[in-house]
């Protein structure tokens, strides 16, 4: 994570733009999110944000969500301080520069979510012991969605995944800078697990209605919700 640390501090003036240029259909992306949130836009929801990075996702919950407590949570202080700025300093955000793996959640919320961020944790048991304890800090009847990058369930899926990755970076990305900078990167920084495994992951740990509401090759957006009836106590970590 220290690696990943240092690159986003040092990217971090630039992150909105190189996302755009990097992540297919971000837009739609975001939007699936939002789509998905069972509540009324009244509802003074508590909202954690994992990785929030520039605060992108918090920014356009709190507009849905005028009455939201959002807390975002990052890594690198650039990242914190670009999101204070796009959401100010009022009571009901607060900002938490701490590495999300290691974050000891301290209150219940009704939303978690994250985007482009969990990737970063290595292996399918941290992101299993990290799954359990979002679903702990959720409170009954609560959501979580994760936007990310993913693996396809085979080989021959996987290599079509990054050619239509690298298709649309050289919309706006030269091949040199795709090939030389971007994609050694991901191999170097990313640890994606294959989606399909994660859906089970989240079933076997307690969530329901599990299920992937975008997707785009290697990109996805899934998540569900727990229960409001017989699954509210958390599973042990």
């Amino acid at each position: 994570m220290e690696k990943v640390k240092q690159h986003f501090e040092e990217e971090a003036q630039e992150f909105d733009a190189i996302i755009q240029r990097l992540i297919p259909y971000y837009e739609q992306m975001l939007d699936a999110i939002f789509l998905t949130l069972p509540f009324k836009q009244s509802h003074p929801i508590d909202v954690i944000d994992l990785g929030c990075g520039t605060g992108t996702i918090a920014r356009r919950i709190k507009n849905v969500y005028p009455q939201a407590r959002i807390t975002c949570v990052d890594i690198a202080e650039k990242m914190l301080n670009i999101a204070q700025t796009k959401l100010g300093n009022s009571g009901d955000v607060r900002y938490q520069l701490e590495n999300f793996e290691d974050y000891e959640f301290d209150s219940a919320y009704d939303i978690a979510v994250s985007s482009l961020a969990l990737h970063h944790l290595v292996s399918e048991d941290d992101k299993i012991k990290f799954y359990k304890k979002i679903y702990s800090c959720l409170k009954s009847g609560g959501v979580f969605y994760n936007a990310d990058v993913i693996l396809g369930s085979s080989s021959h899926l996987q290599k079509r995944y990054m050619e239509k990755w690298r298709e649309y970076m050289r919309l706006q990305v030269s091949e040199e800078e795709i090939e030389q900078k971007w994609i050694p990167l991901h191999y170097d920084e990313d640890h994606p697990s294959k989606l399909i495994n994660q859906l089970d992951w989240l079933q076997d740990i307690g969530f329901t209605e599990v299920d992937v509401v975008w997707k785009y090759y290697n990109f996805a957006v899934y998540g569900g919700r727990k229960s409001t009836e017989s699954q509210i106590s958390a599973p042990e970590l």
